[in-house]
């Protein structure tokens, strides 16, 4: 039996949190100056909805492609031009001038992460066989803290001097890092997956659309989250700093259910009792939100965070939970957040149009407890027992 390799186990735990610490950083960072951006650049709010909208739409669509992108030319050749993608994105928000040119910096930043999104599932259940929810949660975790840097990180940028350009630009500094890292530690090996024959297995089960359904209604909410949650607040009277401390309180609160859930979960197969969990945290959030907004605004942000966070994780874990073979969960993770992302990017542009029609936000966030509970449903079909049948291995 091959012994453990610890230094190589702790490299790659390394760089499992690099990756996922660069993964949110270019959605979440524009919130909180979206007013110096909109000054600057005229962008109205479908235009601000497009930050968001059409990297996850990249994200959606680049993650059907990256199995077969993945066997061609491997995890590592493949992983670092992803990275080098999202790194020329960050930078080049530095020359951002107009609207048009910063929705397409955005774009980059998509078509990189989607990669590296759909690639790292399988890459953690092949390297931590044994800790798949642990190790997928520390990943979930670090998607999490890394919106909290952006956010929090663009106010003390602006307060010292930078101009909103130059404080998005920052954040190709982390990925950079990341890719040094990457180089160093990532072992250059083939994917082994069939792509083209796998990922139509998978698209022929209706198990596959009803993980795409949830995922993208709960990550529907992050992304409005994350667009609107800081103007929301703005509109209310809140200062550019103090909402982007509650972007920050949410993301926080996301990381640590993210990292906390999983663990708790590990024990038994069955995640549903857990994903409800994170459904009602999410329900409370959203409504309180919508109908109590001035309340308690920060327990609102944290319930939506802690719920949106555990229910990111346990969402890829019990994809993962399908299939045996790491090659083929990772692809029934990477489909799954191919459609999830698909439809997660709809929730900004649809809260901007329920803003132009009725005047506010409220409305939105009513739209997300109506699909959080939705979700709810779709999970009741999580039985493990039916796995084997939902979803048989192929050959």
């Amino acid at each position: 039996m091959t012994q453990p390799r610890p230094g190589p186990d702790i490299a790659m735990l390394v760089l499992v949190i690099l990756i996922g610490l660069n993964l949110r950083p270019f959605l979440a960072a524009p919130a909180p100056l979206l007013a110096d951006i909109v000054a600057d650049t005229g962008l109205g709010y479908g235009g601000i909805a497009m930050l968001t909208l059409l990297p996850m739409v990249l994200m959606g669509l680049g993650a059907f492609a990256a199995p077969g992108l993945q066997a061609r030319i491997g995890t590592r050749r493949g992983l670092l031009a992803a990275l080098l993608v999202l790194l020329a994105g960050s930078a080049l928000r530095l020359a951002a001038h107009d609207g048009v040119s910063l929705i397409l910096t955005a774009a980059l930043c998509g078509i990189g992460v989607a990669f590296i999104q759909a690639a790292f599932p399988g890459i953690i259940k092949a390297s931590f066989p044994a800790s798949v929810p642990v190790v997928t949660g520390l990943y979930s975790a670090m998607i999490m803290t890394g919106g909290a840097f952006g956010a929090r990180l663009m106010p003390a940028f602006m307060q010292a001097g930078y101009s909103w350009r130059a404080a998005l630009a920052w954040l190709a500094v982390p990925v950079a890092i990341a890719l040094v890292a990457a180089w160093r530690i990532l072992p250059d090996v083939r994917s082994r997956m069939p792509d083209g024959a796998l990922t139509q297995h998978l698209l022929r089960r209706p198990r596959t659309w009803l993980l795409m359904a949830a995922f993208g209604l709960i990550n529907a909410g992050y992304t409005s989250m994350i667009a609107w949650l800081s103007p929301y607040y703005q509109a209310q009277g809140w200062t550019s700093g103090d909402s982007s401390s509650l972007v920050a309180v949410m993301a926080v609160c996301q990381a640590f259910a993210a990292l906390g859930l999983p663990v708790l979960a590990r024990r038994k197969i069955d995640r549903r009792p857990w994903l409800f969990l994170t459904i009602a945290l999410q329900a409370v959030g959203f409504a309180g939100l919508s109908a109590f907004p001035a309340f308690a605004p920060v327990v609102w942000a944290g319930l939506c965070g802690a719920g949106l966070g555990g229910g990111f994780a346990l969402a890829i874990v019990a994809a993962l939970d399908h299939l045996p073979r790491p090659e083929q969960a990772g692809a029934l993770a990477a489909l799954m957040q191919g459609g999830g992302f698909l439809v997660a990017a709809l929730g900004p542009y649809a809260m901007a149009v329920l803003h132009d029609r009725t005047g506010g936000f409220a409305a939105g966030w009513a739209l997300h407890l109506g699909c959080v509970l939705v979700t709810a449903l779709l999970y009741l079909r999580l039985d493990p027992r039916s796995y084997p049948q939902a979803m048989p291995s192929t050959p």
